[in-house]
Formats: structure tokens, C-alpha cells, sequence
């Protein structure tokens, strides 16, 4: 009778402890995922600085530029190339900065990396890879590295207020009340 009793009670405490519990894994299970989240813009800086090692080498595995005009036609002149980089680089610069300015959750750091390799290309079916080839990589480098920052940023930001939560949790046994429905 006693054992039915214990097992009875114990039934109860699971029961009363498993929303805690789930509460403080989901908690745990996010602040995971935004550690992980914050690496990616330096994953996409490190494809970019790989992208770079293969212009300098004059992409050695493409066939000649010669061979590629010939197949698809004149690229466009080194000239609107730069001005499109240029346009290009102030437009994300612009447009990182608003998103860590109102907080955004955009995970777009890896297109930033298609579109420099896209400017490499064109500099290099026009022949002018060697003299724009700082120009592409000073760009991306920053555009890379604003990215990047501006994930770690929100990400460690986020991560504090989970912490909080745990900690909050911990202490009373439920998510704080203005919080549950801001920031979930």
C-alpha cells in the first residue's frame, strides 16, 4: 500500500515537474541553436576568403576567359562592372546595418558570397581580374565582415535573454510574464 502511495506521489511530481522541464530544454535547445547561428557569418566569410584563393590563382580549373566569350558572348566592360560593385557594396553595407539596427532575424550572409564570386567571374571573362581583384576582395571583406558581426551581435543578444529566462525559470518555475509572448 505504501509503494502504490510513493508511486502515486512520484506519478504527481513528474507530472507537475515535466512542463518545467520541457520549458528548460526548449530554453536550452535554443540558445544551442543560436550558438551554433552565430558561427555562420564566419563560415561565409571563410567560403568567401576560399573564393578569393581561387581568383588570385586566376581560377586555374576554369577554362580560358577566351574560350567562355566565345561561347557566351562579350561580359559586360570592367567599367560597369566596378560601378555595379560599388552600387552593390553601399546597398548591403546599408541594408546590414538597418537589419542590426531594428533587430532582424536574416540569415542572408552566404548570398552575399555568390554575388562577389559573381564579380570575380565577370572580371575575369573580361580579363581585368588582376586589376580588380583588391577591389572585389575589399569589398566583400567588408560586406563579410559587417554580416558577421551583426549575426554575432543578435545571436548573443538573444542568448543573454534565453539566459535570463533559464534563470528566471529556475528560481519560480515558470517563463517571466512579459516575456512569454515578446520574445517566443
Amino acid at each position: 500500500m505504501e509503494q502504490a502511495e510513493k508511486n502515486k506521489t512520484g506519478a504527481i511530481g513528474e507530472a507537475a515537474s515535466t512542463p518545467q522541464a520541457s520549458l528548460r530544454q526548449g530554453l536550452l535547445d535554443e540558445i544551442k541553436r543560436l550558438r551554433r547561428f552565430s558561427n555562420r557569418g564566419l563560415w561565409a566569410l571563410s567560403l568567401f576568403l576560399m573564393v578569393s584563393t581561387l581568383a588570385w590563382r586566376d581560377f586555374w580549373f576554369l577554362p580560358a576567359a577566351q574560350v567562355i566569350t566565345a561561347a557566351l558572348g562579350a561580359p559586360p566592360t570592367p567599367l560597369v562592372t566596378s560601378l555595379v560593385l560599388v552600387l552593390y557594396t553601399f546597398s548591403a553595407i546599408i541594408l546590414s546595418l538597418s537589419r542590426m539596427m531594428s533587430g532582424l532575424d536574416h540569415k542572408s550572409s552566404f548570398c552575399h558570397v555568390g554575388y562577389l564570386a559573381g564579380f570575380y567571374l565577370f572580371y575575369y571573362f573580361a580579363e581585368a581580374l588582376a586589376d580588380n581583384y583588391w577591389a572585389v576582395f575589399g569589398a566583400g571583406f567588408t560586406v563579410l565582415c559587417l554580416e558577421s558581426y551583426r549575426i554575432w551581435t543578435f545571436c548573443s543578444e538573444r542568448v543573454t535573454r534565453k539566459l535570463e529566462q533559464l534563470a528566471f525559470l529556475d528560481r519560480t518555475g515558470r517563463l517571466p510574464p512579459e516575456e512569454e509572448s515578446l520574445y517566443d
